[in-house]
């Protein structure tokens, strides 16, 4: 697993009583929520790997 590294972040309180009850409907944390989103968007960008082509196995679909 990669190295995590901490930071800061501000969100309007809206925005985070929003993220926090898709975690919630997700059994995730919001950090974990936050991941999650980040890592769909940099994927969906095309600015990281999908998971499949991450570990070589993108031949089983």
């Amino acid at each position: 697993m990669s190295k995590k590294k901490a930071f800061v972040i501000r969100v309007d309180e809206a925005m985070l009583q929003m993220v926090e009850k898709w975690a919630n409907d997700e059994f995730r944390s919001v950090n974990g929520q936050l991941e999650w989103i980040i890592s769909q968007s940099l994927k969906k960008a095309g600015r990281m790997k999908k998971d499949k082509e991450e570990r070589g196995t993108d031949q089983e679909k």
